[in-house]
């Protein structure tokens, strides 16, 4: 496979100028010339190039093979000037590096069989295989070669792997999750401490191959009340964010549904809070305090998926709500829509660059 691949990637992204680090000056709280974009699921299902490595590939065979990873992670820097790329892998990676039995099918996701829900089930939970996963850091080595942008990598967090394990198949409300939260603390804190040490060396293992900075995605963890999360999900968050101290990459934390988390999330120093579009940008600034250097978000998924005019005038809404950060990277609030006009994603980026040049934070 490897072989087959291999004529992709020379050439895959022609470099014009030197390195621009826009998104890490914005991360870190520093003046930028212009707002900082990149999105999350930027390549994916919308582009038609990736569906015609799908046509070949699984997803984890993408995954799994650096040429390949590294052709999807360019992709979308091919038809738009973002400003930071992300390293094409899967979240559930680090549950496959410690022998949970798990497969990504497509149009459902992450279906894990048997699931994990009694005590005697830990036992099942290997460490994380490091040199099982050597062929991220071979992607990461590629990528740095060709980029002329920041490379961003990423985990999930403990709670919404821990999810994925429970539940066994994708859920709505995640109510066996829930459900072992609360009526096993003993099974669920076993489980926790297990994922939060394995996505920390996950993390570690991305920065030491070259990653310039890290997302923690707690996709799901909006189901929970503030209560919960505080008492059952925070202390593993804090220990991979302060675990990654000294690392000198900026830390952006993500969770869809996240409002009523938002003081929680600013309290565990990363750099970079990543809000939904449920709350405008300012209101997350004035929630969080000031705790963070930089907010990211929050453009609607669905917008940029519609008429060219309504993804422009949520742009234009989104910089507005913005203009008063200390610093601001924008996204969407979640991963690209597979219908979105790639057309959309170019003319979004462009208008952000246009409408916030020469502004200095």
């Amino acid at each position: 496979m490897q072989a087959e691949a291999g004529h992709l990637l020379p050439g895959a992204l022609d470099p014009v100028g030197g390195f621009r680090d826009r998104f890490l000056k914005a991360c870190w709280g520093e003046e930028t010339d212009c707002t900082p974009v990149w999105f999350m699921r930027q390549a994916g299902r919308y582009l038609p190039e990736y569906r015609a490595l799908r046509e070949s590939w699984s997803l984890l065979e993408i995954c799994r093979n650096p040429e390949l990873a590294a052709v999807a992670t360019l992709q979308p820097l091919r038809r738009a000037d973002l400003d930071a790329a992300i390293l094409f892998s899967d979240l559930t990676l680090p549950l496959l590096g410690m022998g949970v039995s798990l497969e990504v099918r497509e149009e459902v996701g992450p279906v894990v069989d048997p699931p994990l829900r009694s005590p005697g089930d830990l036992k099942r939970l290997g460490s994380l295989d490091l040199e099982g996963i050597g062929f991220l850091a071979e992607a990461i080595r590629l990528l740095r070669g060709e980029l002329q942008v920041p490379l961003i990598g990423f985990a999930g967090a403990p709670f919404t792997l821990a999810s994925y394990m429970v539940e066994g198949v994708p859920s709505r409300d995640f109510a066996r999750t829930r459900s072992l939260l609360l009526q096993d603390p003993g099974t669920w804190e076993g489980l926790m401490e297990r994922l939060a040490e394995a996505v920390l060396e996950f993390l570690l293992f991305q920065i030491k191959a070259g990653v310039q900075a890290v997302q923690l995605f707690d996709t799901w963890a909006g189901v929970l009340s503030a209560r919960d999360y505080a008492e059952r999900v925070l202390p593993h968050l804090e220990r991979i964010v302060r675990g990654l101290d000294g690392a000198g990459v900026p830390r952006i934390l993500f969770a869809t549904g996240s409002g009523h988390l938002l003081p929680l999330l600013g309290s565990l120093g990363a750099e970079v809070v990543s809000v939904d579009w449920r709350v405008p940008l300012d209101a997350a600034g004035r929630e969080l305090g000031g705790r963070v250097r930089a907010l990211q978000g929050n453009l609607d998924p669905a917008a940029l998926a519609g008429p060219p005019e309504v993804a422009e005038e949520r742009t234009l809404e989104v910089l507005r709500s913005a203009a008063e950060l200390p610093g601001h990277v924008f996204n969407t609030g979640h991963g690209l829509l597979p219908w979105t006009p790639p057309e959309n994603v170019s003319r979004v980026v462009e208008l952000v660059h246009a409408r916030t040049a020469g502004r200095r934070r």
